[in-house]
């Protein structure tokens, strides 16, 4: 999907910024890396983790997390997170009871995780970088929210720690008064 998207991204650049037009005409293409590889199949996919796996080639594998619950990231997971020399890199949240926050709390100690049933030992290094996630945080979605024009009568929270949840639920009860909020997963 990403490298779709960077496709279509490509076909706008009519519509880029001055910053990303200036770096065009002084030769730069901000998306244009000549030792990108992108994979589209699963074969593809299962034949890099395999060739990674038998060369001593130095590589950076970009996969969408989706909290490491599913996708190509569990396979590279499940390969390259006992290796001493691999790192991890979280650029997003990790909610509780997943794969990702189990390798987030066990990782810097040397632990265990379990990946298809498989007991993982964690030797890659493990590192989480907070403020890239696409998710706003209680001032933004308080703002997000008291700044429509008709208030809606309706919440539900769906994402996040049961705490933050409700810390959210009882801003939205304040701010908000009739509002019915539902806290799901609480």
């Amino acid at each position: 999907m990403a490298a779709n998207f960077t496709e279509q991204y490509k076909k706008f650049k009519h519509l880029w910024d001055s910053e990303a037009k200036q770096k065009v005409a002084k030769g730069r293409h901000p998306l244009d890396f000549k030792n990108l590889t992108t994979v589209d199949s699963h074969k593809e996919h299962m034949a890099i983790i395999n060739y990674l796996s038998t060369r001593q080639t130095p590589a950076i594998i970009l996969a969408a997390s989706g909290m490491c619950t599913g996708g190509r990231i569990v396979n590279y997971l499940e390969r390259f997170l006992n290796d001493k020399t691999s790192d991890v890199l979280f650029v997003g949240y990790q909610g509780r009871g997943t794969l990702g926050r189990d390798i987030q709390k066990y990782g810097p100690r040397n632990g265990y995780v379990f990946i298809n049933d498989a007991r993982i030992t964690i030797n890659a290094k493990i590192h989480t970088i907070s403020g890239y996630s696409a998710h706003a945080d209680q001032n933004g979605l308080i703002k997000f929210v008291t700044g429509m024009h008709k208030k809606p009568s309706h919440i539900k929270i769906v994402h996040g720690d049961d705490d933050a949840k409700k810390a959210l639920g009882n801003r939205y009860k304040e701010i908000l008064g009739n509002t019915t909020i539902v806290e799901i997963g609480s």
